[in-house]
């Protein structure tokens, strides 16, 4: 098992090297891409203050701006409270009672 893992980490970084040499094009390579929510639109179809968001989702003020100005991206708990948010308005009273 521990020799395939290596194998596999060996074949990743021949990969990469080739890819940033140009020995081999991008598109032949698995990327995933992950839709972020717009936190500005979000907080102000919630009718929320930065505070009351942050508050809601168990981050400081100084995060959402973060996010809202683009410098930092939500990550693990915090992304999936947005994405519930984002599908159902109603999730926020559940937060805000906790």
């Amino acid at each position: 098992m521990e020799k395939q893992l290596f194998n596999d980490l060996l074949q990743s970084a021949q990969e990469m090297v080739a890819i940033e040499k140009g020995e081999m094009p991008l598109s032949a390579v698995k990327t995933h891409t992950i839709e972020l929510p717009n936190v500005k639109h979000l907080r102000g179809n919630l009718h929320l203050t930065q505070e009351e968001l942050s508050k809601a989702v168990g981050v400081s003020t100084a995060l959402v701006q973060s996010w809202e100005a683009k410098r930092r991206f939500p990550s693990g708990a915090a992304l999936k409270i947005l994405r519930l948010l984002e599908k159902d308005a109603s999730f926020l009273k559940k937060l805000q009672a906790v």
